[in-house]
């Protein structure tokens, strides 16, 4: 499969040496069609099969906002509150990657959409899960 759903080990590799990722720096996910080879071991962003420019949809993706870190019982959970949306857009898109470009476009997560999502001149949002244990993208159980 070429699009798998992970936490980038490069990812947790920088948590473990402390390098800091912060609330000012500015996180993005940018869309992937099928072709594209993502999975744990994906390190930066890539425009290599990501999908094509299309109404507000621009290559390296949409600026995540609304940063937070949280608790969900001894589950530390990040997440962004606002679901990332481009209008007016022709999108087919089987994955994304969320990735901080403030610090080398280096990657967090890979999300694999279990199928080609579609939009035709109109909205694609992607939903963001709650931030809690068993649902966050990105957590540290």
């Amino acid at each position: 499969m070429p699009i798998r759903q992970a936490f980038c080990n490069s990812f947790k590799r920088e948590l473990l040496a402390m390098a800091p990722h912060r609330p000012e720096d500015v996180y993005k996910i940018a869309l992937y069609s099928q072709a594209a080879r993502l999975d744990a071991s994906t390190t930066v962003y890539s425009a290599v099969n990501e999908v094509p420019e299309s109404g507000s949809y621009v290559a390296g993706g949409q600026v995540l906002s609304g940063f937070s870190v949280t608790l969900d019982g001894e589950t530390a959970c990040l997440d962004w509150t606002v679901d990332p949306l481009w209008n007016d857009a022709t999108i087919a898109a089987a994955g994304a990657l969320i990735y901080n470009a403030s610090r080398g476009n280096r990657a967090l997560a890979v999300l694999d959409f279990g199928g080609v999502i579609t939009s035709t001149n109109g909205p694609f949002r992607v939903t963001l899960p709650v931030p809690a244990a068993g649902t966050a993208l990105i957590r540290i159980d």
